[in-house]
């Protein structure tokens, strides 16, 4: 596929995405439905008698696992527990008519891959896996009566796995809902797959000179390098192309949250005069009309103006999980769950995956693919009354290019450990912060072992 092919349809898969989240904003108002007829935290029949009956799908041949959303952790997960236990019946619920992959993106948005490369078909990997492939949007469950409501029906399930990743908190820069709204339109952060990736690409191709800001939020946020290998690819496409411009990064953290030593070397000696690294920055407001970033640092305020820009604000689980009185206090709007069988408190036959968990776990591809590894060994094991597994540390294995020609990129993998009930830092880590053409190579390699594993 060539690039302005897949270019074309990408646009296509934009508008789709674009309706689709549409569709979840309008839907997501069912919480004033339960308002208005009563329900209870968990959802009830009742507040959803206005939703159409039952789904248009096969009856059920075993209990029935429902996994909602189609990411790094669901594909994964429906893929699995049909490995673990043959008699499960699997049906994974997204939004998404296509997968687009987060993760790499960074490098398509510099060319070094081809549009086609980070996309693939939810009914190939369904027809390969042996489990059912349900395009629709998920509204709320009623989790006492164990059905799941959809924009498409209902589904009644006997486990049920969340998966539905984060949604950004535009709250934590300062903005008012339609400040949000532009940020959202005109300077996507470039983080959730689809529409916004492809305004990045399209800002990048057309990007003519001046200040191209960029932000990092504060907390756990989803791919901790992303926005510092975005900076070093964004500066390397302007020296390429020899633009007079530089990308300024305002990171809210107070410094480079991961490989320090590899991104910091190559700001310094790749990207000298294109990169301005700006940290302890907090951002208390955004102006998306004058294009302004206001900020202090270190006591003093300031204002960046830019041409251009891609705002990343503090990201929070799915509001999915809140809908389904499933979050956790004091955390992120994630999860409550249990650390090490990612079971729901209080709900043995829920279970919550992925970027919406509320571990401090590395919210990137690689996490949430090896952890759907484990879950679904223990929902596997529940359904069949046998002893769960030793907890397994989910794995984060983590390539960041820092060019592309040649592509070359730094690399960390490390594993979790635990003390009592109380995640305690990494173990095994290897961290490979000297980059070389061989490790851009690996990190191509990598993202196919991926994929391979979730749709082949």
């Amino acid at each position: 596929m060539s690039e302005s092919i897949s270019r074309r349809g990408l646009l296509k898969i934009a508008a789709g995405t674009a309706a689709a989240g549409a569709g979840t904003a309008a839907l997501s108002g069912c919480s004033t439905i339960e308002s208005m007829m009563g329900s209870d935290e968990g959802g009830s029949s009742d507040a959803f008698s206005i939703v159409s009956g039952k789904a248009s799908l096969p009856a059920a041949k075993g209990p029935r696992v429902v996994v909602v959303g189609g990411g790094w952790s669901g594909l994964t997960m429906a893929k699995y527990l049909k490995r673990y236990y043959d008699k499960l019946d699997i049906v994974l619920v997204e939004k998404n008519s296509l997968f687009m992959s987060c993760p790499i993106s960074n490098i398509w948005l510099a060319g070094a891959v081809d549009t086609d490369f980070l996309l693939h078909s939810y009914d190939d990997a369904a027809k390969n896996n042996g489990y059912i492939f349900f395009n629709a949007t998920v509204i709320n469950a009623d989790r006492e009566n164990r059905v799941v409501y959809t924009d498409q029906g209902s589904i009644d399930y006997d486990y049920l796995i969340v998966a539905p990743g984060i949604d950004y908190n535009y709250a934590s820069i300062g903005v008012n809902p339609e400040q949000e709204f532009m940020l959202r339109k005109k300077f996507p952060a470039g983080f959730m797959p689809g529409s916004e990736h492809l305004t990045l690409k399209g800002k990048l191709e057309d990007f003519e000179g001046g200040v191209f800001i960029q932000t990092v939020p504060k907390g756990n946020y989803r791919c901790l390098p992303g926005p510092y290998e975005r900076t070093c690819l964004i500066a390397e496409y302007m020296k390429r192309e020899k633009i007079k411009g530089k990308v300024i990064l305002l990171d809210q953290n107070p410094d480079i949250t991961i490989k320090a030593e590899g991104f910091h070397h190559a700001f310094d000696n790749l990207y000298k005069d294109y990169v301005q690294y700006i940290p302890g920055v907090n951002i208390t407001g955004v102006d998306p009309e004058k294009q302004q970033v206001i900020a202090e640092t270190d006591g003093f305020k300031d204002t960046y103006d830019f041409a251009d820009a891609a705002i990343y604000p503090s990201v929070r689980g799915a509001k999915l999980i809140e809908i389904m009185g499933l979050t956790k206090e004091g955390s992120q709007m994630e999860a409550d769950i249990d650390p090490f069988t990612y079971q729901a408190k209080g709900d043995e036959h829920v279970y919550v995956t992925g970027d919406a968990r509320p571990m401090g776990y590395s919210k990137s591809g690689n996490t949430s693919n090896s952890e759907a590894h484990y879950v679904a060994k223990v929902v596997a094991y529940h359904a069949q009354g046998k002893e769960l597994p030793t907890w397994e540390s989910p794995q984060t294995i983590c390539f960041s290019a820092v060019k592309t020609e040649p592509l070359e990129s730094i690399m960390v993998d490390a594993k979790y450990k635990y003390d009592g009930r109380t995640l305690a830092g990494f173990t095994d880590v290897t961290l490979k912060e000297k980059w070389t053409p061989a490790m851009g190579q690996g990190n191509i390699a990598w993202a196919e072992g991926m994929f391979n594993d979730m749709f082949r």
